[in-house]
């Protein structure tokens, strides 16, 4: 039910940022929980950061920590992911994903079609 259309990804030097967006489709993007993931190359596919609807509350696996950024603007019904100080094991195909179903447990329904991010070193 929501469309997710991502942007943003590219290559970069190490130590270099990138801006990655996702727009959403939904009359209801402002309570949705968005996520950004990433999947390096023979790797599973983990959870970078999350954001809840209204944007209060955000939360990082710890290597991204104070060097990602989530945010939203919910009149856009836009999330972005800011990367700053990228290193090369930040390599991967990064997604958005939007968590429709908002029960006691995360369930993220909705992805995007994944934006490459290639760090050189």
């Amino acid at each position: 039910q929501v469309q997710l259309v991502e942007s943003g990804g590219g290559l970069v030097q190490a130590g270099g940022s990138l801006r990655l967006s996702c727009a959403a489709s939904g009359r209801t993007f402002s309570s949705y929980v968005m996520g950004w993931f990433r999947q390096a190359p023979g790797k599973e596919r983990e959870i970078v950061a999350s954001i809840i609807g209204s944007g209060r509350r955000e939360d990082y696996v710890h290597y991204v920590k104070g060097r990602f950024t989530i945010s939203r603007d919910n009149a856009k019904n836009t999330v972005y992911l800011q990367m700053n100080s990228l290193s090369p094991e930040d390599t991967a195909v990064y997604y958005c994903a939007a968590d429709t179903v908002l029960g006691p447990v995360p369930q993220y329904d909705s992805w995007g079609q994944g934006t490459q991010v290639t760090v050189s070193s």
